[in-house]
C-alpha cells in the first residue's frame, strides 16, 4: 500500500475512536440503526440505492440502503431517549468527486431539548478534542490553510454571509424575480430570458461568492438559511423567513448540516409532499412517506441533531485533497 495512505488510515482509524471516545465522555449512548429502510429520504437533490429483498413467501418488496440514519434516530428520540449518536455507512447514487462517494461514512448525533446553538457548542467540543488527541495542538494545516480549532468558531448568519460576500439582500428580495433582478445588477450571469426560482439564483450567488471565504482561518457555523430550503428544520418563531439550520464549513468544505428539528407531524407531511412533487418535476425516483417519523414527530420534545461528514473531516485532519485518498477501498 502507498505510505501516505496507510499513514491516512490509521489516522482514520484515531479519529474515530476520539469521536466515540469523546461522544461517550459527554453521556451520549452509541446507537445502531439498520442500512435499509422503507423509506430513505425526501430530499429532492438525493436518490437512494434501491434494494429487492425477498420474503419467505416468494414475493420481493423494495426497500433502500439509507442515505442518512436520522430517521431511525428521530423515531428512537420519540421513544424516550435523550443524547444519541451514531457512527455509520450511507449511501446517496450518483455521488462522485474529489469530496463525494456512493458509500461513505455519517457521523450524527441528536439531543432533546436542546437546540441548533447547542449543537454548536457540541462541534466546537469535538473539534477541539479530535485536535488535541489527534494533532496535539488546536490547529491543522489544510492545503496551505491554518485552521485554528480552539472554540469559539466563526459564526455567520445566511444572510450576512450574502451581504458580506456577495453584496446580495436575501431578505428584501426574497422571491425568485427580484433576487435575480439583484443578483444580475452584481455583475452575476444567466441565460437570457431564462426563469429561475429563488433557490437557483441563490445557490448560484452562493458558490460562486459566498462558500470559497467559509472556514479559512477558523471553522465557520453558517446559521439561518431561507425558509424554502428548511427540509427537516424548524423556522424561526421571531423571524420565519428563515429557518434554525446551520452548516460547519472548515477551509471552505462544508462539514456537517445541523437543525433545529421540526417537530410537527403536519408541517412535516405538508413538506414530505412537496419535496415529492419536486422530485416528480426533476424526474427523480419518488420515496414513500415515512409514517411511523410522522407519527413519532407527535411524541417528539424540542430536539436537535446533526449530520457530520466522517470522511471529509479525515481529510482534513489529514491534508488529503481527495476523499479516496482516505479511504482504503474508494470507489473510483
Amino acid at each position: 500500500m502507498d505510505e501516505n495512505r496507510r499513514r491516512n488510515l490509521l489516522r482514520r482509524g484515531k479519529i474515530i475512536q476520539g469521536i466515540r471516545q469523546y461522544f461517550l465522555r459527554e453521556g451520549f449512548v452509541e446507537i445502531d440503526t439498520p442500512c435499509l429502510v422503507p423509506s430513505p429520504g425526501m430530499e429532492p437533490h438525493l436518490v437512494a440505492l434501491e434494494v429487492l429483498v425477498t420474503h419467505p413467501d416468494g414475493v420481493k418488496k423494495k426497500m433502500y440502503l439509507h442515505t442518512s440514519p436520522e430517521y431511525c434516530l428521530k423515531k428512537l428520540l420519540a421513544q424516550g431517549w435523550d443524547q444519541i449518536f451514531h457512527i455509520c455507512r450511507v449511501f446517496r447514487d450518483g455521488e462522485f468527486g474529489d469530496t463525494h462517494q456512493v458509500e461513505f461514512t455519517m457521523l450524527e448525533w441528536y439531543r432533546t431539548h436542546a437546540d441548533y446553538r447547542k449543537i454548536m457548542d457540541d462541534c466546537e467540543g469535538l473539534l477541539s478534542y479530535l485536535s488535541g488527541e489527534i494533532l496535539g495542538k488546536k490547529e491543522l494545516w489544510y492545503q496551505r490553510k491554518r485552521i485554528d480549532l480552539s472554540p469559539p468558531a466563526e459564526r455567520l448568519s445566511v444572510p450576512g454571509a450574502m451581504q458580506i460576500y456577495a453584496r446580495v439582500d436575501i431578505e428584501k428580495n426574497s422571491d425568485g424575480a427580484s433576487l435575480l433582478e439583484e443578483a444580475k445588477s452584481r455583475g452575476f450571469r444567466f441565460e437570457p430570458g431564462g426563469v429561475y426560482s429563488f433557490d437557483e439564483v441563490f445557490f448560484k450567488i452562493f458558490l460562486e461568492k459566498v462558500e470559497p471565504h467559509l472556514g479559512n482561518s477558523k471553522p465557520t457555523f453558517l446559521y439561518d438559511y431561507p425558509a424554502s430550503m428548511a427540509a427537516l428544520a424548524r423556522l424561526k418563531p421571531e423571524s420565519p423567513m428563515l429557518a434554525e439550520r446551520f452548516e460547519l464549513y472548515i477551509a471552505g468544505l462544508e462539514i456537517a448540516n445541523a437543525f433545529s428539528e421540526l417537530v410537527d407531524p403536519v408541517e412535516q407531511r405538508k413538506r414530505f409532499e412537496s419535496e415529492q412533487r419536486l422530485r416528480a418535476v426533476l424526474e427523480k425516483p419518488l420515496y414513500p412517506i415515512d409514517e411511523e417519523l410522522l407519527e413519532a414527530l407527535s411524541h417528539l420534545p424540542p430536539s436537535a441533531g446533526i449530520a457530520l461528514g466522517v470522511d471529509r473531516l479525515v481529510m482534513l485532519f489529514c491534508d488529503a485533497p481527495r476523499i479516496q485518498e482516505v479511504l482504503a477501498f474508494p470507489i473510483q
